[in-house]
């Protein structure tokens, strides 16, 4: 269910902004958006694991929490990222 070290270093070098960069909302996205990719297919499998589905929820309401930030503060940053991504809006 959990991402490994190697894969969220390489999410880390793909989307960070500057060098040395783990904090800017276009990480936190896309390691968000990994870790509930692994979940959503796990959750396919298991589908009475209502933990695991609830930690989902909450992870996805942090992903729109950012995403809404990122299209308030800089929304050219906002379109390139959900692009990227390929997230629906």
């Amino acid at each position: 269910m959990s991402i490994t070290a190697e894969r969220k270093q390489a999410l880390i070098s793909e989307y960070a902004v500057k060098a040395g960069d783990t904090g800017s909302p276009e990480v936190q996205v896309a390691i968000l958006s990994e870790r509930i990719r692994n979940l959503t297919d796990h959750l396919g499998m298991h589908k009475k694991d209502f933990h695991s589905r609830r930690g989902l929820l909450v992870m996805v309401g942090q992903r729109r929490r950012l995403l809404d930030y990122l299209k308030r503060a800089d929304a050219s940053r906002y379109e390139t990222l959900i692009g990227r991504l390929g997230l629906r809006r």
